[in-house]
């Protein structure tokens, strides 16, 4: 028997978001994960705000807002805002109910640099990550490094002359080279730069990801300027940070491949598993390529390209949206705890 198209919405109703939701939805895992993450980080966050005044939008849906737009690769949030008003499955994520009013999206412009403030964004990392320790996760003896370029939010028709000299260069043998001379109206911490000889110059930054070789999770990001000696110097930066002076190994591709590098690692008690460079001499040698963990860091090396593919595409930091070295440092390692949490959860599903 047919059925006919009367509405029959009703005034009241009885179901939350939390009913609705799939007991075996992805984002179930997901925000288990972000909301033991952020009990632990509450007293922190109390801290940012004054006692006096008006009550602010609880810092915690902001951050999980803030995923939500990571994880579903929302291009902006006033699209955030605007889905926040009718998809139940985001307010859910968020933590609010089918009543509750949606902000708006100044709200994370003026709540944004309160949290930046705070290094909530490196905090909420680590708090990720020590859940994936706690569950043996991680491992403390076998890393990878690389590096990848970000594009800036800004045209190369802003990349002028800047109104001063400068007096010294920063070149190798103090010779003033083009980023001394130029800078972006735009985005001045932004540099022209290309990765490989053929490549094409970009306005862009450097991101910078340590991960380490049992799960594939990221556990140290870094942005930098992008220069020839960026790559190494962030890598050691991040490497002395994690490793805090206990054996491991690293792995690299052959831009890694350089003798100040090798012979740093190797002072701070870390093995360089570091691709030959075939073009000239390596400064790898057979007391290295002997032995077979050489081999099995250059196969687990390829698996960080899969961290640099996810924050490029999902996350949508190809050309980055943000201005500003410390905002995209905030931005960047948001996405890696994003990251870390969706490789999380595909373990904890079909564990490696």
């Amino acid at each position: 028997m047919r059925a006919y198209d009367y509405d029959q919405s009703r005034m009241f109703s009885y179901l939350s978001p939390e009913e609705l939701v799939p007991v075996d939805h992805p984002l179930r895992l997901i925000r288990e994960i972000t909301d033991e993450a952020l009990r632990g980080l509450s007293r922190r966050l109390t801290k940012l705000y004054s006692r006096l005044g008006r009550r602010s939008v609880p810092p915690e849906k902001l951050l999980r807002a803030l995923l939500l737009q990571i994880l579903f690769s929302i291009r902006s949030e006033r699209q955030l805002m605007e889905q926040l008003h009718y998809n139940l499955l985001y307010r859910w994520f968020v933590g609010l109910s089918m009543e509750d009013k949606v902000w708006d999206a100044t709200v994370f412009s003026k709540n944004r640099e309160r949290l930046l403030k705070g290094n909530m964004a490196q905090a909420f990392f680590e708090a990720v990550g020590e859940q994936a320790r706690d569950k043996g996760l991680l491992s403390d003896e076998h890393f990878t490094v690389d590096g990848t370029l970000l594009e800036a939010w800004a045209s190369k028709k802003s990349y002028q002359k800047k109104d001063e000299e400068p007096k010294q260069g920063s070149g190798s043998r103090g010779e003033v080279l083009l980023r001394d001379t130029h800078a972006s109206k735009t985005d001045p911490d932004a540099q022209m730069y290309r990765k490989s000889a053929g490549g094409e110059f970009k306005l862009c930054h450097m991101a910078h990801v340590l991960m380490e070789n049992r799960n594939s999770l990221a556990v140290a990001g870094r942005v930098t300027t992008p220069l020839p000696q960026g790559e190494w110097a962030a890598a050691l930066e991040m490497l002395a940070e994690v490793t805090q002076g206990r054996r491991a190994t690293v792995g690299a591709d052959k831009a890694y491949d350089e003798a100040n590098f090798v012979a740093d690692v190797r002072e701070m008690n870390i093995t360089p598993h570091v691709t030959q460079y075939q073009g000239r001499r390596s400064n790898i040698d057979g007391r290295t390529t002997r032995h077979p963990g050489y081999s099995i860091s250059l196969n687990k090396r390829k698996r960080i390209e899969q961290i640099f593919g996810w924050i490029k595409n999902t996350a949508l930091m190809r050309k980055v949206h943000h201005r500003g070295r410390a905002l995209l440092q905030w931005q960047f390692t948001l996405a890696l705890s994003a990251y870390n949490m969706v490789r999380m959860r595909s373990l904890a599903i079909h564990p490696a």
